[in-house]
Parts: structure tokens; sequence; C-alpha cells
């Protein structure tokens, strides 16, 4: 019997839409793009980030020149650890949801990590990245340009979008994960027997180039964000201890006014002032706290170019042996106004008041004028502002900038101003005026000069100072410092208009230095224990004016001492010490005045004393 085959027959529409009839078939996905699993395309990211966004770590293992590896096979070794703790980030950040998120924020940070390595030299800590937290935003502006744009569209935007529009992710079952995790386990067990094996290698190599570790990228951006961000969280706070018990004024107050009858302030050990006197008039000290400024190009301390002229005439005081507590203004300013000194600060079980705080429960009024991103936590318990907030039209129109920049001029025009505004009680016993610059903070230092300042051209004018010529770089930079000497000397105007009424004196000091291109570095914030002593020479400059005489110092011993080597340790208590404030946790070693006053003078040693 013959059988025939009918043609297929078209089917019906409830046959069509039942969905029951059939399963929907597999989503394909568009020609361009390509089906891949989570794990596989961390793959490629993390290669990407290991072969491509660590040019400057690989280039930095090349220049090295007691890393010898003529076989490559030290920098494959390296090459497979970074890869593999890269690997465990972005698998880490697998998940539905968070994938396309996660890994392209990622590779943009990657991206900028690079340039800015890449160009300034900077190495991403966690100083660094606090340092970073706590900016303006004219200063975050201040860092971008078309250049860092551009590299971070290209190295970190065209990858971010291939994530987002040329994949399409597979998605697999629990059971079938086991691949992922398989390959989890793998980089796991690699990377502990790769750090093993090569330890005897790794270990001299970054204890003798501790940059190496945190040109890893982007790991150390991310172990530095979580130190900063994370470890808080996961760590008890500090409690808080205070110092203010036994803050008092010295002997040279006398009686001092207050709300009730007038009563004797009692007095601790004496630094040397003259006990019992009477009829001094009440002190006004300026603190200035300088930014960026390094101690090597002032002309007072030997600099080839006289960048401080005005300072001179005024015929200040400058000590050319100064170091800081760190090399960015978040740690520097909080170590310095602290009284424990860098070694103690880095390592306290507990937080304490600041200087300004121990002056102003001795009882004397205390001001904070800024132009920067801040006083970092120390005018906290004291009155403070900025100085743009409280700026008239006038002042803006002339000082500032359209972002809220402003020169460091703007704060002589506010002086009388912060002085007004110390209740006159206080006043009548003493004032302490804090400003705070901008200073030579770069890397626009071109915005950090009045034309008045502009001596020494031509002048970097972009803030990417890698494209400027050394010499024009050295230029803005030195233009910044005479910006300095400028302002410097006119407070110091301002305080002799005062000098009828109180006993007067200024003291400088800057945060931390700059790199100016020396060794392919620029800027500053690189780790203390690998930062070139340009970051960490700071200027300290003191005009005794008349408040020096009220503790009996010596002028001319001062003058002498100019190259006894100080650091930011000194700072607090030489404060205390020059304004006669005593306190418990006042250390006369620590005040670099203390040789210098009267009832120390025979005892001071002829040549400068070493720490």
């Amino acid at each position: 019997m013959n059988t025939f085959a009918l043609p297929p027959q078209p089917a019906s529409a409830s046959e069509v839409s039942s969905p029951a009839s059939t399963s929907p078939a597999p989503r394909t996905p568009p020609r361009w793009k390509i089906s891949l699993a989570p794990r596989w395309g961390a793959v490629l990211l993390t290669l990407w980030c290991t072969l491509v966004l660590n040019t400057p770590l690989w280039s930095k293992l090349g220049q090295l020149p007691d890393f010898v590896d003529p076989w490559f096979w030290q920098r494959a070794a390296i090459v497979g650890l970074i890869t593999c703790a890269t690997y465990w980030w972005f698998m880490l950040l697998s998940w539905p949801g968070v994938r396309r998120i996660g890994w392209s924020l990622t590779l943009l940070t990657a991206a900028g990590m690079e340039y800015y390595i890449q160009h300034y030299g900077i190495l991403l800590d966690s100083g660094m990245v606090r340092n970073v937290l706590q900016t303006n935003t004219s200063e975050a502006l201040a860092l971008l340009g078309p250049g860092m744009l551009w590299h971070i569209a290209l190295f970190g935007g065209l990858p971010s979008l291939w994530l987002w529009f040329g994949v399409q992710w597979r998605s697999e079952s629990l059971l079938r994960g086991w691949r992922s995790l398989l390959l989890v386990l793998a980089s796991f067990a690699l990377l502990t027997i790769g750090v093993a094996g090569m330890f005897r290698q790794l270990a001299p190599l970054l204890r003798n180039h501790m940059e190496l570790r945190y040109l890893i990228n982007p790991t150390s951006g991310i172990v530095a964000l979580a130190d900063v961000t994370l470890k808080p969280l996961l760590m008890p706070a500090r409690p808080f201890v205070s110092i203010l018990a036994g803050a008092v004024l010295g002997p040279s107050y006398g009686a001092v006014p207050a709300s009730g009858p007038a009563q004797p302030l009692r007095a601790v050990a004496t630094p040397g002032a003259a006990p019992g006197a009477a009829s001094h008039k009440p002190p006004l000290l300026v603190l200035v706290v300088g930014e960026t400024a390094r101690g090597d190009h002032f002309g007072m301390n030997g600099y080839a170019r006289d960048t401080t002229p005005h300072l001179r005439a005024q015929n200040a005081i400058s000590w050319n042996n100064v170091r800081s507590c760190g090399t960015n203004t978040a740690a520097s300013v909080p170590c310095m106004f602290s009284y424990l000194g860098k070694q103690g600060f880095e390592g306290r079980k507990a937080n304490h008041e600041t200087l300004l705080d121990v002056v102003q429960a001795a009882g004397l009024g205390v001001n904070w004028l800024d132009n920067q991103s801040g006083c970092k936590g120390v005018c906290d318990r004291i009155a403070h502002v900025s100085a743009y907030d409280q700026a008239t039209a006038t002042q803006r129109a002339k000082w500032c900038e359209s972002d809220g920049e402003c020169l460091d001029q703007l704060m002589l025009e506010q002086l009388d101003m912060s002085l007004a505004k110390i209740p006159a009680q206080k006043r009548a016993v003493g004032t302490v005026l804090a400003l705070h610059q901008m200073g030579s903070h770069g890397p626009a230092y071109y915005r950090r000069s009045s034309p008045q300042s502009k001596r020494f051209l031509p002048e970097c004018t972009t803030q990417v100072t890698s494209n400027c010529s050394q010499e024009d770089l050295i230029n803005v930079y030195d233009n910044s410092i005479a910006e300095t000497d400028l302002f410097l000397s006119k407070t110091i105007d301002w305080l002799k208009t005062k000098a009828a009424d109180y006993e007067v004196a200024l003291v400088y000091v800057s945060d931390h230095g700059e790199s100016l291109g020396e060794g392919g570095i620029y800027l500053h914030g690189l780790p203390y224990a690998i930062a070139p002593d340009s970051q960490k020479h700071v200027a300290w400059i003191t005009w005794p004016g008349t408040l020096a005489a009220r503790t009996r110092t010596d002028e001319a011993c001062l003058r002498a001492s100019v190259a006894r080597p100080l650091t930011h340790d000194f700072y607090f208590h030489t404060v205390l010490g020059l304004l006669d404030v005593r306190s418990p946790v006042y250390r006369s070693d620590w005040d670099a005045y203390a040789p210098c006053r009267q009832a120390q003078v025979s005892a001071a040693p002829a040549k400068p004393a070493a720490m």
C-alpha cells in the first residue's frame, strides 16, 4: 500500500498562542553581541587591568637597578599574582544587578588612577584617599583636564560600554555555578602558592621599593578606600580624652579681668617669664598655616632666587631645616596641632583637643579664618569661618575666581573683622587668629599668585604639570612662594598697626612640601616612608614682634639657631611657650624658643642643637 506524506499545514491561531503548546526557545543575542558567562567576562576585564592599566608598575620594574630578571619569569609571576588578586575583586562584583555598575566603576577608577600615576607620580594610599575625600570642589576641578577625561574615556569608558551594550550575560543555576567557583578557588590557590613560592624574591623587593605596592591597579586603590571608609566602621572608635585640665595663663598676665571680681590666675612651672609681671599688653598672635610650601624654595633659606624679599625687609626669622608630620594636609594639620608629635599622634589610642582648644581653655580668644578646604578637625570647637563665605561682593570680585577659589590676600581684608568677632572681654586678655592659606596648592599654581607676584616668567599655565617644561613649572611655583611672601609681609604690617594696644607676633609653618617633577614625581601625598624630601621639607617663619619679649626670649639667639633641626612636633609647644600658656602636656624640649629664653640662654650651646 502506498503512503503519501501530507504537506505541512499552517498552525491555527489558537495553537500559536497557546502557552502550553511548546517551551520558549532560548533567547538568541543580536549578531553584534556576544554571549558570555560572567566568569569569563571577569577574566577579560582582569587581563585588561593587569596588562594595560598597570603600565606604570611594569615601567617602574624595568627601571629598578636591583631588579634583575633576564628571563622575565619574575615579571610573569608578578603578573600572575596581580591577575589572581584582581580576578577575585571582579568575581566579588559579578552578581546580577551589581555586575555592570561595579565593574564599570572599577574600570573608570582604575583608568583615572593610571592617569594620575603616569602624569603626577601620585600613589593612592590611605592618606591620599583621605585627602581626596576631604578636598573641596575647586581643588578637585583643578585636577581635571581634557587629557585626563580622554584617558578615562578611552581606557575605562570603552570597556564599560562593551559591558553594557556588547555582551549578553548568560545566567547560570546554582548547580552549574561550580565552574565559576572552581575558577575562584583556582585563583586563590595560585595566589597563595605564588606568594609563598616567591616570598624570598618579593619581600626584599617590596621592602626596598615600597612604592611598588601602591602602583598595583586597581587593588591598591580598593584597599586604601576600604581602609579609610570601612575600617572606622568595623573598628571601635577612639575614645576622647580631654587635655584641657590645668590649662592656665602664665604669670606674665597678672590678674585677668573676669565676669566677676578679678582673680589672680594660678601659675604652673614657668618657661622663663618674669614672675608676677602684670604690665604687659594683651598678646595678639597670628598663626598662618601654610600650604604646599617647600622650605628650599624660600630665599631666606638660601634658595638661589630671592622669593622672600618682603619678609627679609620685615626682619623675620626663618628656620631652614624643618620637616613635616605628613605629606598631605589631612595628615599634617591635625598632627602639628596635637601635643603628641608625629609618632605619638599616628599611634594614639585616644583623640584629644588641639592646640587651639588649650589656648582657648586658658582664657584667650581664638578665631580660625579659612581660605582652604577646612581645618581638618582642629577648629571644630572654636569659632571658624570661610573667608569666601563672609566676603563682600566687592572682595569676591577683587580676589576670587568664579568657582569660589580666592587668593590669600582676601583674608587680609578680613583681619579687622576677625579680631572684632572676639568678645571684648577675651581681647582684653589676648587673641590668637589662625589663617589657613591656599598658598602654593597645585596643580594650578598659576592661580596662586597675583600679578604683583608674577616675577618669574614664563610660567606654566596648565594644571597638567607634566606637560610643562621644568623651568616654567619652577617659575610658576616660585611665583606662588613670592605671593606668600607678600601675604605674610602685609599681615605683619597689619600687626604693626595694632602694636599700640597689643603685644604682636606672627608664626608661619607650612603643612607639607611639593614635588616639581624631580624623578618624574609631581604634587604631594606620597606615603611618608618613601616620599622625597621635597614633600617633607617645609618652611617655618617667625616674626617675634613685641610678643617674644613677654617671656624674655632673646631674639639674637633665635637668629643664631635657624639651622637647628625642627619638625612639626615642636609647633604645639612653641606656640604655648610664646603665649605663656601653661599646660601639663607642655614639653619644653619641644619648644623651639625655649633655649633662647633669658633664663636659659647662658646654658644654650653655641652651635645649633641637634634633635
